[in-house]
């Protein structure tokens, strides 16, 4: 036994019910007919001439459907005579290489072979224009050489920030597509001025490059494609902060304001930008704590789609050897020197298992009513939260709510050999 556990054993782990929670599920199911349709607006496909290059980005988060997507929009632009190519745009992620970049993408089904059309990554840019305090922004430099641009991005709410225009169109335009190099720029000044340095910036790229429409994608709370709108170059600054609205508007939330612990099986870059969304969890490095309330956050692993990149998980309080076998620095701490943000790129405690993990959180959230026990939350990860477990303290307030089921008996948690999550039941 080593010291941990026995510091720890006096720790008893409640158990657990599974819940369903039940959210406006609303999707597209025929994803090409909806890309084809938003690209009959006028604006869109229209300007697009014969012969054109065609610059499409991908970018690295998990997005629903995102090779789907991104082959219907190069069917498109074949469909008019023009010539698809797509770029990695995805900032500093990878370790800031572009074979790194590429990786991800193809991770994500975005292959030449299945796209129909070249992927060129590289990390290097030029520099088109100036911010009104004089920063440099910069663009791909394959994208400043196309004939025509298609941003796609995923709208929502950012992990770090507020503003009319956070995670999205604006964003991909100045971090995805300004790779390292416009990804610092837009951060140099701090997260308190990305709102408004997103947006400048973006109107700066936007009014050199005009041969654009960008491809805005939101996402319901079951990780579905429910939107799917093109942009014209000159709509984009003002047809984006609505969306955004509209966006948040159908994210998934923990259902309950406060409890006392939340355990996560896995955190990841593929997941979120803060490898848990802050949107979900209520921590943020940069926008500190918020609703939902949590006194300790447990984490027990790192999604293989990472690539070794913790980022984010400093905002829990522990996690496990698991997990920290598998970081990896140099994919992880040039986000933070990207971001100027050394809290995004900070580890909690690490415990040898999932069990002393679990214990370590039970043992330092010191308000809890010990009596009725401790009220857990248990996410697979902060998208999925359709269905997910609490513990036995919580069934009251889940039964208070309209839109949460309990679907299961209490249940024990095993562990393997190793101190690690086998089943429960």
């Amino acid at each position: 036994m080593n010291i941990f556990d026995q510091l720890l054993a006096d720790n008893q782990i409640p158990k657990f019910v599974r819940v369903r929670h039940e959210m406006d599920h609303s999707h597209i199911d025929d994803i090409e007919g909806a890309v084809a349709q938003a690209m009959r607006r006028e604006g869109t496909l229209d300007r697009i001439k014969p012969g054109d290059s065609v610059c499409i980005t991908a970018g690295s988060r998990d997005v629903a459907n995102i090779a789907r997507i991104i082959r219907a929009i190069c069917d498109q632009v074949k469909s008019v005579g023009a010539h698809p190519f797509i770029i990695p745009a995805m900032g500093s992620h990878a370790g800031a290489k572009a074979e790194g970049q590429r990786g991800i993408i193809e991770g994500y089904g975005v292959t030449e072979e299945a796209m129909g059309a070249p992927i060129r990554a590289s990390m290097d840019t030029e520099v088109i224009a100036h911010s009104k305090s004089g920063l440099e922004i910069h663009l791909d430099k394959f994208a400043n050489a196309a004939d025509f641009l298609i941003p796609v991005g995923r709208i929502k709410a950012h992990t770090d920030f507020r503003g009319e225009v956070e995670s999205g169109i604006c964003k991909m335009l100045v971090i995805g597509m300004g790779k390292q190099h416009g990804a610092y720029q837009c951060h140099k000044l701090g997260f308190k001025s990305m709102a408004a340095n997103v947006k400048e910036f973006a109107g700066a790229i936007i009014e050199k490059k005009p041969n654009m429409f960008a491809i805005g994608l939101i996402e319901n709370a079951y990780h579905q494609t429910c939107r799917i709108e093109a942009i014209p170059a000159g709509r984009i600054l003002a047809e984006e902060p609505p969306l955004l609205e509209y966006a948040k508007s159908r994210m998934a939330k923990v259902p309950f304001d406060q409890a006392d612990i939340l355990f996560v099986d896995e955190t990841g870059k593929d997941i979120s930008g803060a490898g848990m969304d802050p949107n979900v969890t209520g921590r943020s490095p940069v926008l500190g704590i918020s609703r939902p309330f949590f006194q300790r956050i447990a984490v027990f692993d790192l999604t293989d789609k990472s690539h070794g990149n913790f980022g984010g998980l400093g905002s829990a309080d522990v996690t496990t050897q698991r997990l920290y076998r598998k970081i990896d620095f140099e994919q992880t701490y040039p986000n933070g020197i990207t971001a100027a943000e050394p809290l995004a790129v900070r580890l909690p405690a690490v415990m040898p298992s999932d069990r002393t993990a679990m214990q370590f959180a039970l043992r330092t959230a010191t308000d809890c009513d010990w009596e009725k026990g401790p009220r857990i939350v248990w996410l697979k990860n902060t998208l999925s939260l359709s269905e997910f477990y609490i513990s036995e303290a919580l069934i009251p307030d889940a039964e208070a709510l309209d839109n949460v089921t309990i679907v299961s008996e209490p249940m024990e948690v095993i562990f393997d050999e190793e101190g690690n999550v086998k089943e429960l039941r």
